[in-house]
Parts: C-alpha cells; sequence; structure tokens
C-alpha cells in the first residue's frame, strides 16, 4: 500500500487489529492530515461518506482520504451506496473502510471486490504464539517459542495487548533475546496465573530451587493461594499424564482439559519425572496442607507451606 498506486477504496477486517491500524498509517502517510477525514459507521451512514468522498474531492490539492471504522453495522442499501459511488470514484480520493469481521459473501465486502481491495488479516487462536513471534522479529528482536507461548497463555488472545506487551518487552530486551521467565517478570497478566518459576521447579524436582523460588518470587503471596495453585498444577499434570498413556495427542488433551496447548506440554514435561502414585501422594499432601493452612495446624503457615513443597518435590 505505501509504493503501489492506490486503489479508491479498501476494506479492512479481521482480528488482526495491529495490522489493520499499521496499514491505515500507511495510508494516512500519504494524505495530509488537512485531506483526512475520519468517520464512525455508528453515526455515519454510507451515503454521508460517499458525499464525503465526493464533497472532498472538490477541493483537490493531492488527494482525500476518507476513513470510517465500524462498517459491519452498515446494512445492504451502506453496501449498495458504496457500489454505485465505486462506478464512478472520485479521483485521487481513497475511502477506507474498517470492519471487525464481515462474512465473505457480505454485500459490503462484494462491493468493495468490484471496485477496490478487499484485505482480511485473521489470527487463529492456536497460531496465537506464531503471530507474537512474527512480532518480536518485526521488531527485530529474538525470543523463543517458550516466551512467544508464555506470554499468550498470561496476556490473553487480545491482539492488540499482546503487541502493547511484545513492544514493552522488546524496548526492555535491547539486543538481549526474550525468554519466558522474562515474560513471567514483565508481562501485565490480563489472567490469573501464578509463576510458573516455582511450578516448574516442582516438575523438575529440584528441591532447592523451589524453596529458591518460593523466597525470591511469591512469598509476598498468600501461602493458601501458592498451595492451591500448585494443587491445580499437579492436577494438570496427573491429567494430561493419564490422558498422553491413552494414546492421545497434545492437541486433544488440551481440548479435553480445557487449556492452552502450551501447558499441556509443560505439564506433559513435568509428569515425566512423576509417576502417577507420586502425583497422586502429592495431591493428598497438598490437600493436608489446605487443612493445616485453614487451621487444622498451629505451625506458622509459611512453615507448613515449605515443609510441604518439599514432600512434593523430593525424591523417594
Amino acid at each position: 500500500m505505501a509504493s503501489e498506486p492506490l486503489r479508491p477504496a479498501y476494506l479492512l477486517t479481521g482480528s488482526d487489529r495491529p495490522k489493520i491500524a499499521r496499514a491505515l498509517a500507511r495510508l494516512r502517510g500519504r494524505f495530509g492530515e488537512e485531506t483526512i477525514d475520519h468517520l464512525f459507521a455508528e453515526s455515519t451512514p454510507a451515503e454521508d461518506a460517499v458525499a464525503a468522498c465526493n464533497a472532498l474531492g472538490l477541493f483537490g490539492g493531492g488527494g482525500r482520504l476518507v476513513i470510517v471504522e465500524g462498517v459491519e453495522r452498515w446494512r445492504a442499501a451502506d453496501a449498495k451506496a458504496v457500489g454505485e459511488y465505486l462506478e464512478d470514484p472520485t479521483p485521487d480520493t481513497v475511502l477506507a473502510l474498517v470492519a471487525d469481521e464481515l462474512k465473505p459473501d457480505a454485500p459490503l465486502v462484494k462491493a468493495i471486490a468490484k471496485g477496490g481491495d478487499v484485505l482480511h488479516w485473521d489470527v487463529p487462536k492456536r497460531k496465537l504464539p506464531a503471530w507474537v513471534a512474527e512480532q518480536f522479529t518485526r521488531l527485530s528482536v529474538r525470543a523463543d517459542r517458550d516466551a512467544c507461548e508464555t506470554l499468550v497463555a498470561l496476556v490473553g488472545d487480545d491482539l492488540a495487548e499482546l503487541e502493547s506487551e511484545i513492544e514493552k518487552l522488546a524496548v526492555w530486551a535491547g539486543s538481549d533475546p526474550v525468554t519466558a521467565r522474562d515474560v513471567e517478570a514483565l508481562a501485565v497478566h490480563a489472567r490469573e496465573a501464578p509463576s510458573w518459576g516455582l511450578s516448574d521447579a516442582w516438575g523438575t524436582r529440584d528441591v532447592g530451587e523451589v524453596l529458591a523460588v518460593y523466597e525470591s518470587e511469591v512469598h509476598r503471596t498468600e501461602p493458601f493461594l501458592v498451595g492451591s495453585r500448585l494443587a491445580a498444577h499437579v492436577t494438570l499434570v496427573r491429567n494430561a499424564q493419564r490422558l498422553a498413556a491413552d494414546g492421545k495427542a497434545t492437541r486433544d488433551i488440551a481440548k479435553e482439559l480445557g487449556v492452552h496447548e502450551f501447558r499441556v506440554r509443560k505439564a506433559l514435561g513435568h509428569a515425566d519425572h512423576y509417576s502417577p502414585d507420586e502425583l497422586n501422594d502429592a495431591l493428598v499432601r497438598l490437600a493436608d496442607l489446605d487443612a493445616a493452612l485453614k487451621g487444622a495446624s498451629r505451625r506458622p503457615a509459611d512453615v507448613e507451606l515449605e515443609l510441604a513443597l518439599v514432600d512434593v518435590t523430593r525424591k523417594r
């Protein structure tokens, strides 16, 4: 769009809002600010947008750009007005329409396709880590698969929020690679999630690391939350181990358990270090911890938690 001749109309649609925003920025860069009209479909029917194109074109001055956002609200009559305009569009004027999502056979899509370009940029949820990796690459920053998947698992599937976190991490990293631990430490969590440092240390059966991570990363968290989160992770590991033993693929396990595939891969890696009986015993021990933290023990909560962490991690 930046170097090729401009079409009289563009329809930008799909879930990749950051890419749409960059495309609009490139379009705006080819026009003077005084020649740009930014409208919204909620208050602007297509007839008014077309009138803006025709009226602005009368002033000349190197071209005009009319942007209308939210055109998924427009109806068939609006699509017809756009189609009629594109039969004889105003020279040097570009009509840029932005929609969250439109079906391929929508009247507006068909109208734009006849006289302009339909640009659909979508990112399926299963490809979000790959999308994150592409954004890091675009910013000339290295980030491994774990880092990209961790960011998706923590931040969620809102691409604008992901892009914001990617840009923040890229500035922080400079020329250094971004790791999963960096993401855990710096990303703003859209979902409540524990630090994976503790569960990772537990998963490798490193008692010293478990206690060190507890002291450095989660010692300010209520012991009850630490215990319940670890219990949830151990449950995930046990369920993933059981389903994998039944011959199910990682993607199928993730779907059945309702979690991100990245978390299943991590759980299966941890499951390699524990037998089914050991996982069952760990859950029993964590249930005992829960009772102790709710009043069944007179010992301090942090002492109970540290004892339980040692018990569920050490090798017999």
